[in-house]
């Protein structure tokens, strides 16, 4: 076994013995799953396109924060942008390059449900399962199934407003999953079981130690047989607890993730950063821990997008709820998974870093960014990634190929002034 392999065991000591379920995940897939995206052009965009791409990048890192972005942008009737874009910090001169791993935030989500449907697929697991059968300590939740869990309508609240200060301080400190849930279970549900869409990152720590659970197998595991192997995602895994960088070996740059904290006078300290690389994992879990680069995030998106993993049965993406009282049809959630628009996809924070990975399943466009600083609120990675989709998408057609006819519900300018309005850092002066 591979040291590449052997950096992403984490212990399943104390997770129960299952015996059949455990021999029926023994049974893992062994083929590259093809994914049903149109072929991507050779070549990168047409000057004017990449213009733009260029200055919406720019813009968002500087409400943001964020000395260095990573980002992909793959239309495959016009070209594709791949770069790693600024410097690890404000004061470094260490450019960041594109084959940089960071961490994928709630990218971490649609994972874990991909495992979920995998074992539902074998038997494992039905999606009426109550997470209490599987999760000691779960009382109050017998109401609650496997299948709420994933699709975030459980009615449980989010953990990271209580925790995320902590998290700052403390990066290293390793967290048992059922403690961080805690903080979510213990907020008053407003809404019933299956009713709406909730926000709970305590939902999917609770589903990956279902899942550990059901199958006596730890979820970086199950991640790595289910998702990671079969979508030949060669640089994309869940690290165990223990205080790492995203890469988790001391000789292979990682991005680094920033954090600005306010100064004496409220206003973040913009120039001077914290710097959040190393920390333990265990705080994002099953929620937000996995790791990725970007061209992985992207391929990956496409998989999410396409139903890749998915049985020809299975209806993951069949029941969608609004993502908040009165958004637009357009913006829904279901199965671990954003749409918005035709795009598929996630989008989320983690110390450190602000993530999304979206792709459309019929024309193939692609977008996956990280931006180092995770101060801004997680929404804007989303914007960013909505903005260069609507750049991307009216990208002139290469030789020889056809340009989508479909377009976006938004604009790139609309976009762009979300991302101003919400900036927390100063903007360039126009």
């Amino acid at each position: 076994m591979g040291a590449t392999i052997l950096r992403r065991r984490w212990s399943a000591l104390g997770i129960a013995t299952v015996a059949l379920a455990a021999t029926l995940v023994g049974c893992a897939p062994t083929e590259t799953v093809e994914i049903d995206v149109p072929a991507q052009v050779e070549g990168g965009f047409p000057a004017d396109t990449q213009s733009q791409l260029d200055a919406a990048l720019a813009e968002a890192m500087a409400a943001t924060g964020s000395s260095g972005a990573i980002v992909g942008v793959w239309a495959p009737w016009s070209g594709s942008w791949v770069a790693g874009v600024g410097t690890q910090s404000p004061s470094s001169s260490q450019e960041v390059t594109s084959d940089m791993e960071f961490r994928a935030a709630r990218v971490t989500r649609a994972m874990t449900c991909d495992v979920l449907y995998a074992l539902v697929e074998k038997e494992v697991v039905a999606l009426s399962d109550k997470v209490s059968d599987y999760v000691g300590g779960a009382s109050g939740l017998e109401d609650v199934t496997l299948g709420q869990l994933c699709d975030s309508s459980s009615g449980l609240g989010a953990s990271a407003p209580s925790l995320w200060n902590d998290w700052l301080k403390t990066p290293n400190r390793e967290w048992p999953p059922l403690e961080l849930a805690a903080y979510g279970m213990g907020r008053e549900r407003t809404t019933d079981p299956g009713d709406a869409f909730v926000d709970s990152d305590a939902g999917y720590f609770l589903l990956g130690l279902a899942l550990e659970t059901a199958t006596a197998t730890s979820l970086p595991d199950l991640v790595e047989q289910y998702v990671t192997e079969p979508l030949a995602l060669d640089s994309t895994w869940l690290p165990g607890p223990e205080p790492a960088t995203p890469s988790g070996d001391s000789d292979t740059p990682s991005l680094r993730g920033n954090n600005s904290l306010p100064g004496e006078d409220g206003q973040l300290l913009c120039a001077d950063p914290l710097d959040i690389t190393t920390l333990s994992a265990s705080i994002g879990y099953a929620d937000s821990g996995a790791v990725s680069t970007i061209t992985d995030l992207g391929r990956y998106a496409q998989a999410l997008a396409t139903g890749a993993l998915l049985a020809d049965d299975q209806t993951r993406f069949d029941s969608p709820r609004a993502v908040y009282p009165g958004a637009s049809t357009w913006y829904t959630y279901d199965g671990g998974a954003f749409t918005a628009g035709g795009l598929i996809g996630q989008h989320g924070a983690i110390p450190g870093y602000l993530t999304a990975a979206y792709a459309d399943p019929d024309t193939g466009l692609t977008v996956a960014v990280v931006l180092n600083n995770s101060a801004a609120p997680a929404g804007l990675a989303a914007n960013l990634a909505w903005e260069l989709a609507a750049i991307a998408s009216k990208a002139p057609a290469a030789a020889g190929e056809t340009a989508p006819a479909a377009g976006l519900p938004w604009t790139a300018e609309q976009q762009a002034e979300t991302i101003r309005g919400a900036a927390v850092c100063p903007l360039p002066q126009p």
